[in-house]
């Protein structure tokens, strides 16, 4: 068995085929192919190994603040306190068992893309025609394609005959890939090795053989597939500062419990009591509601976005969205329609949009005779068919050639039956050009400008008049429409002979006349011309990655608004390869246009961009995309015309396929992030506020003004029942008027913990307040410690009010009840759990209450006003503010 080929591209047929030890005529014996088989293995790539749930499972732990809540209830349950340790191991547990099922979604990926390339062959064994499953397919083995069939492994072509294949799902190339077999240069790029067929691609036209040359994880797709299954770090911004987050609070967590137990041991307390405390302030500060708060938060954004045409498949995705700086976006169907439109038309000197010419709903006869011909050419020389109600079916720039002549009244039936067909040259890639024969006289040709030109003798005028050709005036109009991003299409006509029923290629030298040129593209969406320049004025750069060519990649780009208006970076592929790693870093950050980009490439350039600091947005449809999509922050895959590898390896599904939707993502993603900093705004109080209270106690040597069941429901249930509400919060229009928050910004700024200090203080105050009056008063520490929760809550609750857009205690704006319940509905959620707190029996016998009456519930209710100064306070100290973004400085 011969070694692996490296660049086949470069080596002639006969050179492949005598490397392969394989045989034009006969194929590969069948014991050799058996003996092949059993050496490389199936046709097949390798499945990546799967997370077991267990596995999952305890990862969900591998978080410092809930490992000491575990230890903590692993204490108290020692000790013989079952009541505090069930409730602080539920919590934990709820929590993990919430994050192992949003993580169950297991990634498959790599089964989706071996599924991709599997299918039945047609190969030539033993001098004779078998079909067999893909997966049987050995190095040598000469398989036969057809239009319609799935190229099974990596060919080297030995025949083609009008071959084209669809290989956008890996090269990003949106055309069909005209193929041949003559060898190439080594340098050509994998989207332009014309005599290869690629596992995965499609033949869309033709027939041809090749040799198998690579199976398997060998080939380009296995390639991307060894690509997938590499370790990625699968951290985002959030999860990146929660867990920074986490280290800090915890070192201060222990510093300050341990300094509780070990004052209180020194001011000659029992040593039960005060490890109770340090529990107590250890369960008061770690606020263990936050992960399930931070859930709901992203879950909601997730409806959210769903009703704006985005599916997200990982949570965390959500909020990575708002911190986006950079978008890599595709361009076939993202930022383009994803079909071929003629954009313009030349005919007889003259050069015309096509929406100017004469409407549909009218005759053709108003079109001139130069313009009318050069459309029915178009119509008539032309393989692709109507489809009833599915409109055109065939190559995607012959359908935009029958929509051309459609929208300007021309027939397709009428033109067949008034022209029928009687003889046809197909397209080949060494001719460039195709020919019909149509009546008994017309001959009709299309093709590139210069093979249709060299065949001209003279050009029809506005008359139908015959007049010199002016080739200048022809190449002006040529590289007017290239320059807009547009492939021409050159048409000529010719005279046939008496009765010709057949057309042979010299009917074409030379005695042609030209009629015009058509020019084509995928037009951008309207809408994500717009996207584009929203994402510009939110300060999110858009760079256009593709495996098209520079000049169209370019054009597009202008046309978009990508880059600068003056003068657009661009760049091919094949210079990015000799570039340094470091190289690359500077490369990236000023070009906005990269064109015939591989797979690899692709990867590399996310690569870079994260590198250099950059929280990477990366768009994609096909196979060739999903190692980027899955390096990228944030990968979003095409939901309409994506390939199942590339879902499965995105973060985030568009179901209109439109670049609008990101940016709409976007506008929810950091919504969803302005709400976070909300609800950590609002929980942190409670948790310090209780912490440097049971602190205090120890200090001053009075009795613990809360216990740790107390110290959990407010935390869990309280807490919660109000941030909830937040959640909702509506986003303020202003959102995308901002630039992008820095990666490196923490979590909580210096204007943050400026406000959680003071809210905490004053909570302090409030609850070792209410506790010492009410011990002083009446001597019993159960209705001492729940007015301090009662007061605490209901201070809570103005705080909740005003750091909400509602804002205002007085006069309530009822107009945003409709559109905005959830406050007022979390602060009811609250009042009433409270009042069963402290009201009712069994609530009294677990957490160790008392019934309050109504002159004890009004003293409670005084630190609410109070509160009120306080938020103005905090506002001052925390610029950065919570409600209105467009206050936050750039």
């Amino acid at each position: 068995m011969p070694g692996s080929l490296a660049s086949v591209h470069v080596l002639s047929a006969e050179e492949v085929i005598a490397a392969l030890e394989t045989d034009f005529v006969c194929g590969l014996a069948q014991e050799e192919a058996e003996a092949r088989l059993q050496k490389e293995g199936p046709n097949r790539l390798s499945p990546a190994p799967q997370k077991p749930l267990w596995l999952r499972l305890l990862q969900q732990f591998d978080n410092p603040l809930l490992i000491t809540l575990l230890m903590v209830g692993a204490i108290k349950l020692a000790i013989g306190d079952p009541q505090d340790a069930l409730v602080i191991i539920s919590v934990t547990c709820i929590n993990a068992v919430i994050g192992t099922v949003q993580e169950g979604k297991a990634e498959s990926a790599i089964a989706a893309l071996a599924e991709s390339v599997r299918t039945d062959v047609v190969v030539l064994r033993d001098r004779s025609i078998q079909r067999l499953d893909s997966e049987l397919l050995v190095p040598g083995d000469l398989v036969q394609l057809e239009a319609g069939s799935k190229v099974p492994a990596d060919l080297r072509l030995l025949t083609a005959r009008s071959l084209a294949t669809d290989e956008s799902a890996l090269t990003g190339e949106s055309l069909p890939v005209q193929k041949g077999t003559e060898p190439l240069n080594p340098a050509v790029p994998l989207a332009e090795r014309s005599c290869m067929a690629y596992a995965g691609s499609f033949v869309t036209a033709g027939q041809g053989t090749g040799v198998v040359v690579t199976t398997g994880d060998a080939t380009e797709v296995g390639q991307i597939s060894a690509s997938l299954n590499r370790p990625v770090n699968l951290s985002t911004p959030l999860t990146r500062k929660l867990s920074g987050f986490s280290r800090t609070l915890l070192r201060l967590i222990v510093l300050l419990a341990a300094l509780t137990f070990a004052v209180g041991l020194a001011r000659g307390r029992d040593l039960a009591e005060m490890f109770d405390g340090a529990v107590a302030l250890a369960v008061g500060a770690i606020p263990e509601e936050l992960p399930a708060i931070i859930t709901i938060i992203l879950a909601i954004g997730v409806h959210r976005m769903a009703k704006r045409q985005a599916i997200i498949r990982k949570l965390p995705a959500v909020e990575t969205l708002g911190s986006t700086t950079v978008i890599c976006s595709d361009k076939t169907g993202t930022l383009t329609q994803n079909r071929m439109t003629v954009q313009h038309v030349y005919a007889a000197g003259v050069l015309q949009a096509l929406h100017e010419l004469w409407p549909a709903d009218q005759p053709a006869g108003g079109l001139n005779v130069a313009l009318h011909e050069t459309l029915l050419a178009g119509l008539l020389c032309n393989d692709a068919r109507a489809s009833g109600a599915c409109g055109w079916v065939g190559d995607p720039t012959e359908t935009a050639l029958l929509e051309a002549a459609q929208r300007v009244g021309i027939s397709h039936g009428s033109a067949h039956d008034d022209y029928p067909r009687r003889d046809v040259i197909p397209f080949e890639s060494e001719q460039q050009y195709m020919a019909t024969l149509h009546g008994q006289q017309r001959i009709l040709l299309k093709g590139s400008v210069e093979a249709v030109l060299q065949r001209c003798s003279d050009e029809l005028d506005q008359h139908g008049e015959h007049r010199e050709l002016n080739a200048s005036a022809i190449q002006e109009a040529v590289s007017a429409m290239a320059g807009q991003g547009e492939r021409v299409l050159a048409f000529a006509i010719g005279q046939g002979g008496p009765r010709q029923e057949q057309l042979e290629h010299h009917h074409l030298n030379g005695d042609l006349t030209f009629l015009g040129l058509q020019g084509m593209q995928d037009p951008p969406r309207p809408e994500a011309i717009q996207a584009v320049a929203a994402c510009r004025s939110a300060g999110i750069r858009v760079k256009l990655i593709t495996g098209d060519h520079l000049e169209t990649a370019v054009a597009i780009a202008r046309l978009m608004g990508i880059g600068a208006s003056s003068e657009i970076k661009a760049i091919g592929g094949t210079a990015l390869d000799p570039l340094s790693p470091d190289a690359l870093a500077e490369v990236v950050e000023s070009v906005d246009v990269f064109a015939r980009i591989t797979p690899a490439q692709k990867l590399h350039l996310v690569e870079a961009l994260q590198a250099n600091g950059e929280v990477v947005a990366m768009t994609g449809d096909g196979v060739n995309d999903a190692p980027a999509l899955k390096q990228a922050d944030i990968g979003i895959a095409m939901g309409r015309s994506g390939t199942e590898v590339a879902r499965q390896a995105a973060d985030m599904l568009l179901i209109d396929d439109n670049f609008a939707t990101i940016e709409a993502a976007v506008e929810e993603g950091r919504g969803v992030y302005l709400n976070l900093r909300k609800t950590l705004a609002f929980v942190l109080p409670v948790n310090g506020g209780a912490s440097m209270t049971i602190l205090m106690g120890a200090l001053l040597g009075t009795a613990l003004p809360v216990s740790a069941l107390q110290v959990l429901w407010l935390n869990m249930i309280c807490s919660l029942t109000m941030s909830i509400a937040l959640a909702f919060e509506p986003h303020n229009p202003a959102l995308m008027s901002q630039p992008p928050r820095r990666p490196e910004e923490p979590l909580l700024s210096p204007g943050l913990i400026r406000r959680v200090l003071l809210v905490s203080l004053f909570n302090w105050s409030v609850i070792f307040g209410l506790f010492f009056w009410g011990e002083q008063q009446f001597g019993d520490l159960p209705l001492a410690r729940t007015m301090a929760v009662q007061g605490l809550v209901l201070a809570h609750l103005v705080y909740l009010w005003k750091i909400s857009h509602w804002r205002s205690l007085w006069p309530i704006p009822w107009s945003k009840v409709r559109t905005s319940p959830a406050v007022p509905l979390g602060v009811m959620a609250t009042l009433a759990l409270q009042w069963l707190f402290s009201q009712t029996a069994w609530m009294n016998a677990f957490f160790g209450t008392r019934p309050l009456n109504a002159s004890l519930l009004l003293v409670c209710a005084l630190p609410m006003l109070f509160m009120i100064p306080v938020c103005r306070l905090a506002e001052g100290l925390d610029p950065t503010d919570l409600i209105h973004p467009s206050s936050r400085p750039a």
